[in-house]
């Protein structure tokens, strides 16, 4: 009966804008979350019921339409929008926000995965490490000459007279450390990463993203996803955007967008229900034409 095809299409509509209002729900959560992406749920039609496919014309014949009823709605995808958020000024050395394109490179040191994040509410560990909350390391140049990628960390003194003054991030990613004697040394570089196709990064939580392989990070080695020495990773080089020392990207939800969205999903969950009920009263007085 065609009516039970009316009553799944009003289904899928439930099912589909609940999960566009998921997403809603999810980007208003995240209003203040540091370097949060908002996100937009894409709908589109499911396949048709055919009753009469198309054909061509005869010379004589006109050539006959294609007959087919919807069967509803589905989510085609969930799109990710990576435009930049405002800076904000914190006062804290360690907050890093990048001006610009590109995502920190941090590395679980547990189990050696890597992700990418946009949120630079960072720290030094108590054993120099420079890392998020959850202490995943920050990669970029190490070493003497900063000629290898590795964990960005401060350099040991413990067999040294001299002591650490203070230490400062520059916009390039340089790390430089100032100490007692008056001196100064740039002992890391902070490295940055854009990638081919963002939308194909998976948000895992906790402001990191993970598949970097299948983002497709641009200028690694084909499956590795790993920052490379020289200038192609450089803040401030090759399309990057520099990093502000002291500041927070700020997530990018427009709250008035958001709200305007709610609205009309509302509205189209609604929709969907008064589909259902309406379906459900004619199918009601189909199966009493007999008593009457």
């Amino acid at each position: 009966m065609s009516l039970i095809g009316t009553m799944g299409s009003g289904v899928s509509a439930l099912r589909t804008f609940m999960k566009g209002l998921e997403v809603i729900g999810d980007n208003i959560a995240n209003v203040n979350t540091t370097g949060f992406k908002s996100s937009e749920a894409k709908y589109a039609d499911s396949f048709s019921n055919i009753l009469q496919r198309s054909a061509p014309g005869g010379t004589d014949t006109p050539s006959t339409a294609t007959v087919g009823i919807g069967t509803g709605v589905t989510l085609s995808g969930v799109a990710t929008n990576f435009n930049q958020g405002s800076l904000a000024s914190t006062g804290r050395e360690t907050d890093l926000g990048i001006s610009g394109n590109g995502y920190f490179h941090v590395r679980n040191p547990v189990d050696g995965t890597e992700y990418a994040t946009r949120s630079g509410e960072f720290r030094w560990s108590d054993q120099g490490f420079l890392t998020t909350a959850q202490g995943y390391r920050v990669q970029g140049l190490v070493g003497s000459k900063l000629d290898a990628t590795g964990d960005v960390v401060l350099s040991d003194l413990s067999k040294s007279t001299l002591q650490r003054q203070s230490v400062s991030i520059s916009r390039t990613g340089d790390v430089v450390e100032f100490y007692s004697d008056g001196t100064s040394t740039t002992t890391n570089r902070i490295l940055l990463q854009t990638f081919n196709d963002p939308s194909a990064l998976t948000k895992e939580g906790n402001n990191l993203y993970s598949s970097l392989i299948a983002a497709g990070p641009v200028g690694a080695k084909t499956g590795d996803p790993k920052l490379q020495v020289g200038d192609i990773n450089a803040p401030g080089k090759n399309g990057l955007g520099t990093i502000q020392s002291g500041t927070l990207e700020l997530s990018n939800v427009d709250l008035t967008q958001e709200f305007a969205n709610l609205i009309t999903t509302q509205r189209s969950f609604q929709a969907g229900s008064r589909l259902v009920t309406v379906s459900d009263t004619v199918l009601e007085d189909v199966v009493n034409l007999k008593s009457r």
